[in-house]
């Protein structure tokens, strides 16, 4: 792909005063650190939008509150997680890997490589096709330094990836979309739930792995939310808008099992390279109690069909709340705009319950 060196001269200099000075590079030459997102539909940017997939988010209502008041591929009624962590390290948003415009200085700013519907586990999201597995966004983010050598050169690619901060969100899917997903499922008939959750947490240590042999040196690895309260799960599942207890079972299991093994990663690798994010303990702040939050609701999705609005994805058809800060949940699944921003002030400023070992003001200072 043709680029113009002219258009990242800038950029250059400010690597390479970054580079030399370190921090006492001037002020008016700081750039932000790049920011790569791995993951899925909570942190897809709109990479599915150029898949043949029924895992996409590209038609209203979504997007009704995004700047653009268009449907970008965020499952959100507007800014997703990365976009707002975006805002507080002081960056663009980082564009979806498979957009046409990521080239140039946009390439710069990091990338998202997330792509709705993956998990762990390859087999997990099959019924969507065509979606961009966890070892493919991690071939994708190889590319993607090669392509930005070809701009600013190997050693400053290198310190780029060093520098940058990462987010991976992996693994409720493997619940939800694999174990989960039909009764007796091909997973659940070979593991029982004690034994697969040891498995899938198996698995994700060697992405991460991966990911670290990569050049990622700070990356915020999130835990799954509550997976048996969700507007999808209490449709299908739930009586009396109690939560789905095998669910919340799973959750219970997985998210100290992650937490161990970051600690074992890091304990490991003698550096703190990976930070747990606690983001099931995020959502039953406001769960527990949503009118501290200013919810009205953390049970009914704003926008769906059927009961608690958990029935399919979000469309023309839908019922459509009018006001979208006083509801917990977007959709069948997955958190309001106002609901992520609740998420990454924890993630920004959050004690050592939410935030392990460091929350991200302390890695940004």
């Amino acid at each position: 792909m043709a680029v113009s060196f002219g258009s990242t001269s800038h950029v250059v200099l400010t690597f390479y005063l970054l580079a030399t000075f370190g921090p006492f590079a001037p002020r008016a030459e700081a750039a932000p650190r790049a920011f790569f997102v791995f993951g899925d539909s909570l942190v897809d940017s709109g990479n599915n939008n150029y898949l043949a997939t029924t895992a996409r988010a590209d038609a209203p209502p979504y997007g009704i509150d995004h700047p653009s008041h268009r449907a970008t591929g965020r499952f959100s009624n507007g800014l997703n997680i990365p976009d707002l962590i975006s805002q507080r390290i002081g960056s663009e948003p980082t564009l979806p890997y498979l957009s046409p415009e990521l080239t140039g200085e946009n390439l710069l700013r990091g990338a998202n490589f997330a792509s709705a519907g993956v998990g762990i586990l390859n087999d997990t999201g099959v019924q969507f096709v065509n979606i961009i597995r966890a070892p493919v966004q991690l071939d994708y983010f190889k590319q993607y330094q090669q392509r930005v050598s070809a701009l600013i050169g190997p050693e400053y690619t290198k310190q780029l990836v060093n520098n940058a901060l990462f987010l991976v969100t992996l693994g409720g899917n493997d619940f939800v979309n694999n174990y989960y997903l039909v009764p007796l499922s091909a997973r659940s008939r070979q593991y029982k739930l004690q034994d697969y959750v040891p498995f899938i947490i198996s698995e994700y240590r060697k992405i991460l792995l991966r990911l670290y042999d990569l050049g990622a040196r700070r990356v915020l690895v999130t835990g799954t939310g509550p997976l048996g309260c969700v507007p999808a799960e209490l449709a299908q599942h739930s009586r009396n808008g109690e939560c789905v207890a095998e669910l919340q079972y799973a959750a219970s299991l997985y998210n100290p099992q992650l937490d161990d093994m970051l600690t074992s990663l890091n304990q490991e690798l003698g550096s703190h390279v990976f930070v747990g994010v606690n983001t099931r303990q995020m959502h039953n702040d406001f769960m527990s109690n949503p009118g501290a939050y200013g919810f009205v609701t953390a049970k009914i999705a704003c926008c769906g069909q059927g009961p608690y609005n958990g029935i399919g994805l979000c469309t023309l058809m839908s019922n459509v709340c009018p006001n979208r800060d006083v509801y917990a949940f977007w959709d069948a699944f997955h958190p309001s705009e106002k609901a992520s921003r609740l998420i990454v002030e924890q993630i920004m400023s959050g004690t050592t319950e939410y935030m392990k070992p460091m929350n991200l003001s302390t890695i940004l200072a």
